[in-house]
């Protein structure tokens, strides 16, 4: 029988796992994903949408759907269910591995302000009115009505559901990936004074830094969290060995 594996997913790297397995004869793979995006890109193994019900609710998905492995591909800063797969799978004894993408370092034409979380990226924007491009999705945007002095503008797949949102906020509706150009080009057009981003990491959202850092645009960048973690892996490839690792008989 095929190793039951569960992909936590909503990233790139989920998509590329979900697309390198895709027909495996060794692995049985389902996609889990937070369910936040309404229309969500079609994947080519079975997907599923939503919360499990915290960790107690995760452990019995892991029993009654007989999982076998579990891979956490979630996006750097969903810490919380990260740490409700590693307490799920400790409690059930299923092997969980970790998709770490590897985070932006700074470079020395870089101009960054590094803070801890959207209040702190608020308060750094300081007191003068400034316009400002939030590219850090929309679950902290209603952090910034704090600092309603600023002109915002967001970009964004879906609407924000918060009530409370700055005042001058603009909303622009757009599916990545983006390319330098088209940054540099947001960028210019809009007179953005300053970027607030999170530090993602990886290739897929880097020419915004790129672009920022072209024009000399400062970034507020919101440092990681802390993220529990399993048996960490590197890349897409490093996840695949390890799952053909534990499939019955390997490959």
């Amino acid at each position: 029988m095929p190793l039951r594996v569960l992909i936590l997913g909503g990233t790139t790297e989920a998509s590329a796992l979900a697309r390198k397995i895709a027909g495996d004869t060794w692995l049985a793979p389902v996609l889990s994903l937070a369910g936040r995006t309404t229309n969500p890109q079609p994947q080519p193994i079975p997907t599923r949408s939503g919360g499990f019900g915290g960790i107690k609710g995760l452990a019995r998905f892991l029993r009654d759907d007989k999982i076998e492995a579990v891979v956490d591909a979630t996006h750097p800063y969903a810490e919380q269910m990260s740490a409700h797969a590693v307490a799920a799978c400790r409690e059930t004894g299923v092997p969980l591995a970790s998709l770490v993408r590897t985070d932006w370092q700074r470079r020395a034409d870089d101009r960054w302000q590094v803070v801890a979380d959207a209040s702190a990226a608020a308060t750094a924007l300081g007191t003068e009115p400034r316009r400002v491009f939030l590219s850090l999705g929309r679950q902290d945007l209603d952090a910034f009505a704090a600092a309603p002095q600023h002109h915002y503008l967001a970009r964004l797949i879906e609407p924000p559901k918060q009530t409370v949102l700055p005042p001058d906020l603009r909303l622009l509706q757009a599916r990545g990936p983006f390319d330098r150009a088209d940054e540099e080009r947001l960028l210019r057009e809009q007179r953005i004074d300053v970027m607030v981003s999170k530090n993602a990491g990886g290739t897929a959202t880097y020419a915004k830094i790129e672009a920022a850092r072209a024009l000399g645009v400062p970034v507020v960048m919101i440092a990681r969290p802390y993220k529990p973690a399993g048996v960490t892996m590197a890349d897409v490839d490093a996840c695949v060995t390890w799952l053909h690792g534990l499939a019955p008989r390997g490959v």
